[in-house]
């Protein structure tokens, strides 16, 4: 069995924000030699989240103002008495997850007609961390 790590840095321009990640991950799948296995996309930090959904601007805009309403900026969380300003981040990685897992088929991401991959962002503008796992034959 073949195992493949690859580590991507993100910076987002804002503190909250969507970010495709298909055409990299795809790119460290071909990387891996990996013909049939799994991929682990995993976000290393509790206020990013990946996803998997569809690659339509007013959905994203539609998925950030659901999870606002879900758990929105409060200057009244716990976790603000820490010194922190981001509870709202750890809400959002919650409703989100903060990994996925997807198949690999001859060599590729086995993706459904409209299946893309997303880095969501909740506490950004410095340097985050994400993790791909290629493991299979």
């Amino acid at each position: 069995m073949k195992s493949h790590t690859v580590y991507l840095t993100f910076h987002t321009q804002k503190r909250k924000e969507m970010v495709p990640i298909t055409e990299q991950v795809e790119q460290i799948i071909r990387d891996s030699g990996v013909q049939e296995g799994l991929a682990l996309v995993s976000a290393m930090h509790i206020t990013a989240a990946v996803i998997v959904n569809d690659y339509e601007p007013g959905l994203w805009q539609d998925i950030m103002e659901w999870a606002e309403k879900v758990a929105p900026e409060n200057p009244n969380y716990r976790h603000h008495r820490t010194g922190e300003d981001n509870g709202d981040a750890h809400l959002k990685n919650i409703l989100m997850h903060s990994q996925v897992v997807i198949p690999i088929t001859r060599g590729k991401f086995d993706a459904g007609p409209w299946q893309q991959i997303f880095y969501m962002e909740f506490d950004g503008q410095r340097d985050k961390r994400l993790l791909v796992k290629v493991i299979g034959e």
